[in-house]
């Protein structure tokens, strides 16, 4: 077939060939018909994606390379923020953020062991996991039905002279107060992580400006995992506009060492053996020079180059999730519907770019009755994650010896949460008929 060929040719051939078969063999009926499942979220791509794919294995590249620079470049552009980097998961996004803070290039501001850090536990393990396995203590705050995040007012009770940041996820794409989450930030000189991996996408308005959520705080977290806002396979990126916390990310996803150099380039400084580290010899080589104890959380140049297709389709996901949401919450915002379950509401100031729709019943009407009726009627339902974090046995020894965690207040609307609510998808991937079939299954359900 590429007797006759040069590489460039033979290259061309072959991806010609990938766009006619993920034509033909993908995404290939998407019409609705009763009893056709609806799942919560998933892929939606075309043959961008999978000829970037093939184009990127075919260089063999492996690791990260010119598509990860490319996919990190135009995320922040998207984003208006200053550094991206891209990581292997959401999950390591977030220990990454978290770590980042441990270091001693922060001085008196870094978190140390048994240090506090205010977050929720409706919600993700792994926006609290990093606090707890470094040996920091999570400080959990009740939240809000409704909107489903932290409830700000709990916010000073929280707060002790131990406090050194918070760490909080906009849930399922509807932003956090943000104002008043930064202003107590502020105000007692705290650190602000933003998991943003279920919101990508989403804005609020702070100080008369739009502004993406993950870009207000310290650092901003997000996912690329499949049913997510938009997908690599895995992967996952952290994104700030501090130079240090830049360096000290790129640091520690990148093995703890000291040298910026690219992987595959040596010597960009022109100092790399003429420094003076710790207690090395003088000279000694500075790619092998470690400032941080760090991990290899970097991504491959496959999963960017799939990344790199998708980011071009964002703001087309972003609006069709908002159409979605808007399309299913006027359908069930009737008499009849509201007394029985609590549809979820936008925080003021926010233009959320929605996960999910999340839904808690009233007094009266079962959750899980309902949720096994949509189920068999071929809507997939989630709950909110780990619903009550503290109440999973990972906790079961902290619980047991009352250390390692502290709650303020209750968590009464967590624990609600945790027995009464539950959520639907919103994907772009979904149609009109899709949405109307969900609601009128919803309301015969209840």
């Amino acid at each position: 077939m590429f007797k006759n060929m040069n590489e460039k040719e033979a290259r061309e051939q072959i991806l010609s060939l990938v766009g006619e078969y993920c034509d033909k063999y993908h995404n290939r009926d998407t019409r609705f018909e009763k009893g056709r499942k609806i799942n919560y979220a998933s892929r939606v791509y075309d043959r961008e994606e999978m000829v970037n794919l093939v184009d990127s294995s075919l260089e063999f590249w492996l690791t990260s390379g010119h598509y990860t620079d490319e996919f990190e470049k135009s995320l922040a552009g998207y984003l208006g923020i200053r550094f991206c980097s891209v990581v292997n998961s959401g999950s390591s996004a977030n220990l990454l953020a978290f770590m980042a803070l441990t270091s001693p290039l922060l001085g008196d501001r870094r978190i140390g062991r048994g240090d506090e850090v205010i977050t929720v536990a409706a919600g993700f393990p792994t926006t609290v996991t990093p606090i707890i396995q470094y040996g920091a203590v999570p400080v959990f705050a009740d939240v809000t039905i409704g909107q489903y995040n932290i409830d700000v007012s709990m916010l000073e009770d929280a707060y002790s002279p131990k406090t050194k940041a918070v760490m909080l996820a906009h849930t399922l794409g509807n932003p956090f107060d943000l104002k008043a989450v930064k202003e107590f930030c502020d105000r007692h000189g705290l650190w602000l992580i933003e998991d943003n991996c279920d919101a990508l996408g989403s804005k609020y308005v702070l100080d008369g400006k739009e502004r993406y959520t993950g870009t207000i705080g310290d650092i901003g977290t997000s996912s690329f995992y499949p049913p997510h806002h938009m997908t690599m396979g895995e992967g996952g990126a952290v994104y700030t506009d501090d130079p240090l916390l830049n360096k000290i990310v790129r640091s520690m996803r990148d093995w703890g060492r000291d040298c910026v150099c690219p992987s595959g380039h040596d010597n960009l400084c022109g100092h790399r053996f003429d420094g003076q580290y710790g207690e090395l010899p003088q000279g000694y080589d500075h790619k092998y020079v470690y400032s941080h104890f760090g991990y290899n959380l970097k991504p491959t140049d496959m999963q960017a180059a799939v990344g790199c297709a998708q980011l071009k389709k964002l703001p087309g996901f972003v609006e069709r999730r908002r159409h979605n949401f808007d399309l299913l919450h006027s359908l069930l915002d009737e008499e009849g519907v509201r007394e029985k379950l609590i549809l979820p509401q936008a925080a003021p100031g926010s233009i959320p770019s929605w996960f999910g729709f999340l839904i808690t019943c009233n007094e009266g009407t079962d959750r899980n009755e309902l949720v096994r009726k949509l189920e068999s009627s071929g809507i997939q339902t989630r709950m909110l994650f780990s619903g009550n974090l503290i109440k999973h046995p990972c906790f079961d020894g902290m619980r047991k010896s009352g250390e390692g965690y502290r709650v303020a207040g209750d968590l009464k609307n967590t624990d609600r949460i945790m027995r009464d609510s539950f959520w639907v998808g919103v994907y772009p991937g979904m149609t009109d008929e899709m949405i109307s079939y969900m609601a009128g299954e919803i309301k015969g359900a209840i």
